[in-house]
């Protein structure tokens, strides 16, 4: 089945399907789950699959499952949804706004796991028919948001034996209909430090017969991001920003202590994993020229995603049979984390941008209370899912070589 042929079965399945997909996402959006607590969310899509005469297998700790569609024989794609929602109050004014208060679907898991159903529910329908020509590895994965529900999948085989890996984000700045993409990184590491330094303390009066302790964190806050755009090839994008600073109460002595917290992002994983020890060495050389202790607490994140380019021209020629020229737009790197990244380590695979936004619509943003999206972007996933999974079973080399070279 090729092509034409798959776009007419989408068109038939999502006719019948579409209204209950949205359904069942207002349902999830209702429902709220924060990372691995999403029970009644796995349980709900449990439910659909067993149905379906799929055999989900819910991970240990009880959120997030695993289900394989297909046979064993040929390649196995797997398709990725996150599932779990934010720590946000849901600020809109609809009939499906969350009944949880301060937990809402603020960043879209609720379209990535409904798309998923779909494309799981199709799956199942063409592998009953004989029709699939390999396997697909389901997965609804828990805490993305935490995170840690990518390792907690790995840890449990989720990715044993997988071939290629295949995942999407809402994009609210991407119109309905439309699939950004893009070869290389598209999130970027993202790391904590937290910086603590000591002195002896003083009287701002004599300064100089003590160690200037704000003044010398001062110089961290600044010499340090500084000397990293020095340090580092500035292609990676590696940056060291400020959220808080705290040290002294009162104007006129000097405190003994003071701490500075932030985040280090970066889009070259080599460049990602040089980081802690660049800027404990950087830090140290700051903090001795001031006569201060200084010590670092960095703990790591997530690496960035970086896509392959093989794994972007299946998104990009499934996205064209299904949703026709022109669909496929580059999109922009972020500085936002995703723990899909931790797939790409060991799996190639690639990482979309699904277009939520109503043509002429408000655009939205992520991580706000007031987020939603065009739920026509649901059957637009589904059909993008789908096509990708056989497009990558397949294994054929790109229908047109032009979607991937503007992308890049």
């Amino acid at each position: 089945m090729r092509g034409r042929e798959l776009r007419g079965e989408l068109d038939a399945f999502l006719a019948e399907s579409e209204q209950d997909l949205v359904a069942f996402r207002r349902d999830l959006h209702m429902h709220p789950e924060l990372a691995f607590a999403e029970y009644r969310t796995t349980q709900r899509i449990a439910e659909r699959l067993t149905a379906a005469g799929l055999s989900p297998r819910v991970l240990p700790k009880g959120t997030g499952l695993i289900c394989d569609v297909g046979s064993g024989d040929g390649p196995t794609v797997a398709l990725r949804a996150d599932i779990d929602a934010l720590p946000l109050q849901d600020e809109k004014d609809v009939p499906y706004r969350s009944t949880v208060p301060g937990v809402c679907h603020a960043c879209g898991h609720d379209v990535h796991t409904t798309v998923l159903l779909g494309t799981s529910l199709f799956l199942a329908q063409q592998a009953a028919a004989g029709l699939l020509p390999g396997r697909v590895r389901l997965i609804f994965q828990p805490a993305e948001e935490a995170p840690g529900g990518a390792l907690e999948v790995m840890a449990h085989g989720g990715i044993s034996g997988v071939d290629r890996i295949f995942g999407l984000h809402c994009d609210p700045r991407v119109d309905v209909g439309q699939l950004g993409l893009r070869v290389g990184p598209i999130t970027s590491a993202c790391d904590r430090l937290t910086v603590r330094v000591s002195g002896p303390g003083g009287h701002t009066a004599r300064p100089h017969l003590t160690a200037d302790l704000v003044f010398a964190l001062a110089k961290i806050l600044t010499e340090l991001p500084a000397a990293l755009s020095r340090r580092i090839d500035p292609r990676s994008s590696l940056s060291l920003v400020w959220g808080r600073v705290e040290a002294g109460s009162a104007a006129n002595a000097i405190p003994d202590d003071g701490v500075a917290e932030g985040t280090v992002r970066c889009l070259d994983e080599d460049a990602w994993h040089a980081a802690p020890d660049l800027i404990k060495s950087l830090l140290e050389s700051v903090a001795s020229a001031y006569g201060i202790e200084a010590t670092m607490d960095y703990t790591r994140g997530v690496p960035p995603v970086v896509n392959d380019e093989v794994s972007v021209e299946m998104l990009g020629e499934a996205a064209e049979r299904v949703l026709g020229a022109g669909a496929v737009v580059p999109t922009q790197q972020s500085l936002g984390g995703e723990d899909f990244a931790w797939y790409l380590e060991s799996v190639p695979g690639a990482f979309a941008r699904l277009g939520t936004r109503s043509p002429d619509g408000v655009t939205y943003d992520i991580h706000q209370g007031t987020f939603d999206v065009d739920e026509q972007a649901i059957a637009m996933g589904v059909r993008v899912m789908a096509a990708t999974a056989f497009t990558a079973l397949w294994d054929v080399g790109p229908l047109d070589s032009t979607v991937t070279s503007a992308l890049a």
